[in-house]
């Protein structure tokens, strides 16, 4: 460090301690830093804390999860679809329009949707849990073809 760089550091200092020290106004100058830092104490706090409920609550999940798929041998056909339409449900804007059955872990899909949610409707019937095989049946539809 050279002598420029430390007289500035040493008036940065200086200046600091002046303003924190001032004899008419650095009693609140001093209590506003210390809430500063105790706001900030708190936020760090809670910062960590939901962290650490979220990683609980993932691990948690994946524990039933886990659990579930390995007691589960075979999905009622009933349930699985009611799966799939809650999975399908979250993932595609049309899902009500869609007609799913489903016999032995075998899922079909049909129905008309648009172009773009054809694949990510597989995958994500495919995602669910009890489904063997998804059978696609679904026609992709051009904006100008709904609500005809």
């Amino acid at each position: 460090m050279n002598k420029s760089e430390t007289l500035l550091i040493g008036m940065a200092l200086g200046a600091g301690i002046t303003y924190l020290l001032d004899p008419d106004r650095g009693t609140r100058r001093r209590a506003l830093v210390r809430d500063q830092i105790v706001h900030t104490g708190h936020e760090l706090e809670e910062a960590v804390r939901s962290n650490a409920r979220h990683a609980r609550n993932k691990a948690r999940g994946l524990a039933h999860e886990t659990r579930a798929a390995l007691r589960e041998t075979e999905v009622d056909d009933r349930v699985l679809e009611e799966r799939v339409r809650s999975r399908i449900g979250r993932d595609a804007s049309e899902a009500r329009d869609l007609a799913v059955s489903a016999d032995q872990g075998q899922v079909t899909l049909s129905g008309a949707v648009p172009p773009d949610d054809v694949q990510k409707l597989v995958r994500s019937t495919k995602s669910v849990r009890g489904v063997e095989a998804v059978e696609n049946q679904l026609e992709a539809k051009r904006p100008s073809q709904e609500r005809e």
